[in-house]
Order: structure tokens, then sequence, then C-alpha cells
């Protein structure tokens, strides 16, 4: 009898974490912001971008990706990730359940309803969000992408109309999304989602320093 060697699957518990910020006063205008960090970065490192982009007045949840590893092992620096090509499915479904639950707890426990939520992501996360609200439809009111790529089967995957307004922040210098495949984005996009605003801003692969006016005013045309 020759030998066979078998692949197989189990779910373990895993202790997940986000950053909370509550702002000084929660009422009908409070937005939550469950913001999610780039490859290697850390929910320290996105709380402060998405505070900045979206103000203080608004309660910020800064999620901490799944995967750690060691940045740099001379320094000890640890660094967070989001997904691989490998096992991408339960990666995906993973994402989702967690970016389900804090939504659900923060926006339960601070009574923030799912038109005044927004999702957030930076770089590895961007196409994973994609793939939430086109997966999770009414989840959140609004999603924001900076510097990522559309999911690689978003034109054959089994999704749903996407409900949320989508603004797609890119920049021309970004060595890893260049602006010939940024580009075709907005048109890509609205394959699935009604709703699409594109900018395309000089820079590299970073978070834009003026993100926050282009937010503000992206802001004033959905939740009018």
């Amino acid at each position: 009898m020759s030998e066979v060697l078998q692949h197989r699957t189990f779910s373990a518990r895993l202790d997940c974490h986000y950053l909370l910020k509550l702002p000084a006063k929660i009422d009908s205008h409070t937005l939550l912001v469950v913001a999610l960090h780039g490859f290697g970065q850390s929910a320290e490192i996105m709380f402060a971008l998405a505070e900045k982009m979206f103000g203080p007045r608004h309660l910020v949840a800064a999620l901490q990706g799944p995967n750690q590893f060691f940045v740099d092992p001379k320094s000890m620096q640890v660094g967070y990730g989001w997904n691989t090509n490998r096992n991408a499915a339960g990666s995906i479904r993973l994402h989702h359940d967690m970016v389900t639950q804090v939504l659900n707890d923060a926006g339960r426990e601070h009574g923030i309803p799912r038109d005044r939520r927004i999702l957030v992501g930076f770089s590895q996360p961007v196409s994973l969000n994609y793939r939430f609200v086109a997966t999770c439809p009414g989840e959140v009111r609004g999603v924001v992408g900076v510097c990522g790529g559309l999911p690689g089967d978003w034109e054959t995957g089994i999704y749903q109309p996407v409900t949320a307004s989508v603004l797609h922040i890119a920049r021309r210098q970004d060595e890893w999304y260049p602006p010939n495949v940024t580009e075709q984005y907005s048109e890509r996009l609205r394959l699935r989602v009604k709703d699409v605003e594109f900018h395309l801003l000089e820079g590299g692969h970073q978070f834009p320093s003026k993100g926050n006016v282009i937010v503000e005013g992206w802001l004033g045309r959905i939740l009018r």
C-alpha cells in the first residue's frame, strides 16, 4: 500500500483585537468608522490615519489583522496582515466575520445605525472590504479604499449589488497599484456599485495628506 498525504482542516478559536476611541459627544451626526490597516502595519498606525481623515468627532474602530509576523527580526518589530494566496477562502471568511463583529458590537453599543457606518481600508484589505460590501449589502453606508485593489473575481464572482457608496483614492506614483491599472477601477467598480467616486492623486503608496478634504466632500454628498 502506497503512502497517501492527506490535507485536513479544522477551526480553532482566535482572539481578535481592535482599538476603539469614543468622541466627546455621540449624537445623530456621529459616524462609526471601522478602519483596516495595510500589510505589515498595525491598528495603532491605522487609527491615527483614520482619525486624521475623518476628524475627532466620530467613533473610530481600528481593527488589527489576524496574521502576525516579525517585520524586522533584529528590532523584533511586529506587523500584521490579512491574507495571502494560500487558503484564501478561509481568510476572506475570517475578514468578513471580524468586520461584522466590530460593526455590530460598536454600532449597537453606541446606538449608531447602519446608515451611519463607514468601512475604510488601506492597501491589502481594500479588496477584502469590497468583497464584504458585495457579500453583505446594507451593513455600511459607505466604503473608502485607499491605494488598494479590486477582488480578482470582481467580474465573475457570486456577489450581490452593492448598496454602499464607494470612494476610491489611488496615487499616480503607487508602485503596487499603478495608474494604468487603477484608472480602470471606476468603470469596473460600477459593474456592482451604483455610486462610485474615484480620485487619482499625485504621490506614492501612502495615505494622502489631504484625504480629509476629499472625505468631507464625499460624506456631505452621500449623507444628505
